[in-house]
Order: structure tokens, then C-alpha cells, then sequence
């Protein structure tokens, strides 16, 4: 049963994420990429890591979808055909030479199968979401506070870049002709 849910899960996430940038509707990239988040919550779930399931679905699910939506709100997209260039080509030959070398930096990369502090016996003793909560919140504090930082500031820059003008913001000049 755990093989074919994990098929079903797979099989989901891999075409809800081709779907995310591949259609055009932006409103329809927004639910398959929920689709997506749900189904990697749910591997989450087989993998027994019900903290990460808990995070995927409050914040990824919830809280980024929900960001993205007001984006999508504040952008006013037209729908636009948009047909194939000549550069096209080019295009999809640098997007698979930049895949290829992504792929042998990670597979020469000398930091793989680094092994974390905590064991499984004090993992299960404290309990997941206390561990993660105390590694997070002491060793990765900073981090945390600039990635806080980070969002504040994007959000300040969106909503800035959405603001429409208005006729009374032109500069009056009151010099006599």
C-alpha cells in the first residue's frame, strides 16, 4: 500500500508541477501548484515526518499560495498570446546546458550525507517540533531575523510597485504664462 501511495503522490507532484509553469492562467498555476504543495505534504506523511506535513500545509499551503494570490491581485495581468521567437532554441539549449552543469556540481559536491547532531533517541525523547524549534531559534537565529527582514521588505516593494497614480500627484507649477 505504502508503494502505491508514493506512486500516486509522485506521480501527482511531478505533473501538478509541470502544470504550474506550463499553463497559461495564471489563476490556474496558482491551484495546481496547491495541488503540488498538498501532494508533497503527503509524501511528507509517508516519509513519518509529521512536523514537515504540519509546515508544508500551514506555510507553504497557506500562507506563500495566499501571498502569491494577492500578487497575482495586485498585478492586473493581461492575458497575452505570446508566440515562439527565433531565440527559442537557445533558449532550451542554455536552460539544459545550466541543468547539466547544476547536475555535476551536485554530484561532486563533497557535502553530501552530512549527519546532524541530534540521534533518533533524542529526536524521540524531546519530540521533532522541539528540536527543530530549539536548533531554529538558537543556532539559526539570525537567519531567521534576516529572512523576517527579507519579507518586510518585498512586501513594502509590491505594494509600492502596485500603487497606481493618481491625476492630483502630477507637480503643480502655479508660474504665471
Amino acid at each position: 500500500m505504502i508503494y502505491l501511495l508514493f506512486g500516486y503522490f509522485a506521480i501527482v507532484s511531478i505533473v501538478a508541477g509541470v502544470c504550474t509553469i506550463a499553463l497559461r492562467n495564471p489563476v490556474h498555476c496558482g491551484l495546481s501548484l496547491l495541488v503540488l504543495l498538498l501532494h508533497v505534504a503527503g509524501l511528507f506523511v509517508l516519509l513519518n515526518a509529521e512536523f514537515l506535513f504540519a509546515v508544508q500545509i500551514i506555510v507553504y499551503a497557506g500562507a506563500i499560495l495566499v501571498l502569491y494570490l494577492f500578487v497575482l491581485m495586485l498585478l492586473n495581468l493581461k492575458s497575452e498570446e505570446q508566440y515562439l521567437h527565433r531565440t527559442y532554441p537557445y533558449v532550451i539549449f542554455a536552460g539544459v546546458a545550466i541543468l547539466g552543469e547544476l547536475l555535476i556540481v551536485i554530484l561532486q559536491t563533497p557535502y553530501g550525507g552530512a549527519k546532524g547532531e541530534a540521534t533518533p533517541e533524542v529526536v524521540l525523547t524531546v519530540g521533532q517540533s522541539h528540536a527543530v524549534g530549539i536548533t531554529m531559534f538558537s543556532d539559526y537565529l539570525l537567519l531567521f531575523e534576516i529572512v523576517g527582514v527579507f519579507l518586510l521588505g518585498a512586501i513594502i516593494g509590491a505594494v509600492v510597485l502596485a500603487k497606481t497614480p493618481k491625476p492630483t500627484d502630477q507637480p503643480k507649477t502655479d508660474l504665471p504664462i
